[in-house]
């Protein structure tokens, strides 16, 4: 690989590492501010809230020196965005924004370099067309549109050099501060995240991985009525070839769709959101908008189909979605607290050390669950901001209810892609009949059969016992 070309990216791991590394410091010294303060007689919750707000405006700040891996490395952190209050939340989504709209294209020659690599030094072969500006930045690389030697048009998935070592670096540094995230987030045992959050980037890095589980969702949704997934048509190395998608991007209809419109695109992210780990036994965890289009065909919005992009980041769910999913919705929206909190405890969400009020858990639950007990549900930027703002407001029962739960490693991008859809379906103001897909793809939200009755997990009451849940 030529010199010239090569990504700065490793190099600039040294200067990464030693502002990751400071992070705790200035952390300790804004504590010992705060305290000051306290004893100036200023109420805890209001210098708690400044603290957070500082240290989390210092934290973006490191993200966005790190330049190549701070795409991914926002995007891995987004599962925070929920924990955090709004005042925080909105500052780190914008500077995601910015991060990501400001990644500078790789050369031309760097390019040619991976697809040598790649494909051999007569790469050109491989296609009648090549166009060297890229058609979208990808987390970790780019895009290029071309045509392949037998006609087909093609998306090229080209990653940058050096970028895996680049973000695995970043993460390996971001477990070793994992403590400043305390207290923002004083329930969640971060490093177990951290952890998780490292084996999903491997596995990003890694396109045979991404287009064996994109070829899986191409055969299984091939002639699909409503999800279309391009197939792979080659990968080798660093480079992966698919077939390119034509549509109208989701972005697009958030901006100014009609009203069957933004329905239909709901409609069709709710539905693959649950389909997708049924049929499949794969998860796609990246859903903003940049990863769908709209396949519209001139008919009327009924008619659209759902086309999804990027599989690098999946989660395998041999089983379809975990069954104390449906199983713990079902019955928060019976009013069954008590095997509710069991089922919570059991599966890690309640640590054991942590004593909660059954029905106080539910009265913290049933709002967020609210869409999956009417027929039809309208998402809109209201009613998130009325969810962020009662468990953002630090006097609030559901705020107090809501640190001390904790989010297990294995629940980590479901978590995540459940709050980034719900994310989008606001943005798209859709009315969404997501109870029908709930009854139709999510294992244990129908009631269960008679002769199941004894079998049914929510029956767990056992796993209150600590010892027991932490087992589990």
């Amino acid at each position: 690989m030529k010199e010239g070309h090569m990504s700065d990216l490793p190099r600039k791991a040294v200067t990464r590492t030693a502002k990751l590394a400071a992070l705790p410091l200035g952390f300790a010294g804004r504590a010992t501010l705060g305290l000051g303060k306290r004893i100036g007689g200023r109420p805890a919750e209001i210098v708690a809230g400044e603290l957070q707000q500082r240290t989390a405006e210092q934290l973006f700040k490191v993200l966005g020196e790190l330049k190549g891996g701070a795409m991914k490395f926002g995007q891995a952190l987004s599962v925070f965005e929920a924990a955090l209050p709004e005042e925080i939340a909105g500052p780190y989504r914008a500077a995601l924004t910015k991060l990501q709209d400001a990644a500078p294209p790789m050369p031309a020659g760097t390019v040619h370099d991976v697809l040598a690599k790649g494909l051999g030094e007569d790469w050109r072969r491989f296609f009648e067309e090549f166009e060297d500006k890229p058609a979208a930045a990808a987390s970790i690389g780019q895009v290029h549109r071309a045509v392949w030697h037998d006609g087909r048009e093609v998306a090229v998935k080209v990653q940058y050099p050096g970028a895996g070592q680049a973000l695995l670096s970043d993460l390996s540094q971001l477990g070793r501060v994992a403590r400043l995230f305390g207290p923002l987030i004083p329930g969640m045992d971060i490093k177990p995240l951290i952890s998780e959050l490292r084996e999903r980037v491997s596995e990003e890095l890694d396109y045979a991985l991404e287009a064996r589980a994109q070829h899986t969702h191409a055969v299984e949704f091939a002639d699909d009525p409503d999800v279309v997934v391009p197939d792979v048509v080659h990968q080798a190395e660093q480079v992966l070839v698919t077939e390119w998608l034509d549509g109208v991007p989701l972005a697009e209809v958030i901006a100014d769709g009609t009203r069957s419109e933004r329905d239909r695109a709901g409609q069709l992210l709710a539905h693959f959101l649950f389909a997708g780990p049924a049929r499949t036994g794969l998860l796609h965890a990246d859903p903003h908008p940049g990863n769908f289009r709209l396949l519209v065909d001139d008919g009327p919005a009924e008619g659209w189909r759902l086309g999804v992009l990027d599989f690098g980041t999946v989660d395998r769910l041999p089983e379809g979605l975990p069954l104390p999913i449906g199983t713990a919705l079902r019955l928060a929206l019976a009013g069954d607290a008590e095997r509710v909190h069991a089922m919570l405890r059991q599966e890690g969400f309640v640590k054991p050390a942590i004593q909660l009020d059954p029905e106080a858990v539910l009265d913290y639950l049933l709002p967020i669950i609210e869409p999956a007990r009417a027929e039809e549900f309208t998402f809109g930027r209201a009613w998130m901001r009325t969810q962020a703002a009662r468990i953002a407001d630090p006097r609030s029962p559901a705020h107090q209810l809501g640190r001390q739960l904790n989010l297990p490693p294995s629940y980590l991008l479901i978590h995540r892609v459940t709050l980034s859809t719900i994310g989008v379906l606001c943005q798209l103001d859709a009315t969404v009949r997501l109870r029908d897909e709930l009854l139709d793809w999510l294992p244990g939200f129908a009631a269960p059969e008679a002769s199941e009755g004894a079998e049914d997990p929510g029956d767990a009451e056992e796993a209150e016992d600590p010892e027991e849940a932490e087992g589990a």
